[in-house]
């Protein structure tokens, strides 16, 4: 069921959401870029606003306080043109999204990915599992209707370019559809 704000908006809010490593930064930067919408990425906006309830001592960051993101963040979201960028979904209120990608990236990709950023142990191999068992797909694929949650291939730079015109396209099927 459409809410009231979604069916006010004369542009989508699209989420991007995935495991960590799979390129959601780096897609909804550029796209926020090109689409002229805003970027929110929700880790730099808790940083920003210290918006946290802990420290996690196994994966050694700190505990997201989700209502405080939430109060944070509703007014901004009652307009459209936002392109948020988080690694979870499920606690995201489903008015505030019209469009929502499930980015995924091949294990061997993700692992080098991970490497890279410095994460070992548990932590790399927890991120990885989540990947393995589409743990982000299936949040989302729970948390919002299936017409708007879209998987989306993140493993090279030309599938940012074909996602970056898969979403584009996507807009557009949005827009008509609200004439």
């Amino acid at each position: 069921m459409a809410n009231f704000y979604s069916t006010q908006r004369v542009v989508p809010n699209i989420l991007l959401t995935g495991t960590p490593g799979t390129g959601k930064s780096t897609l909804g930067q550029e796209l926020a870029q090109q689409l002229e919408f805003v970027y929110v990425n929700v880790g730099d906006v808790a940083k920003e606003k210290e918006l946290y309830e802990g420290w996690d001592q196994d994966y050694e960051c700190p505990i997201l306080d989700e209502d405080r993101v939430i109060d944070e963040l509703e007014e901004d979201m009652k307009t459209g043109g936002k392109v948020v960028d988080y690694h979870s979904c499920e606690f995201f209120p489903e008015r505030w999204f019209d469009l929502v990608y499930v980015l995924r990236t091949d294990n061997s990709v993700l692992f080098h990915r991970l490497e890279q950023r410095g994460y070992s142990g548990r932590k790399l191999e927890d991120n990885i599992q989540c990947e393995i068992f589409q743990t982000i797909l299936e949040e989302a694929s729970n948390s919002y209707l299936p017409s708007i949650v879209r998987e989306l291939p993140s493993n090279t730079p030309d599938d940012m370019e074909e996602n970056i015109s898969t979403i584009e396209d996507h807009i557009r099927q949005w827009k008509a559809s609200k004439r």
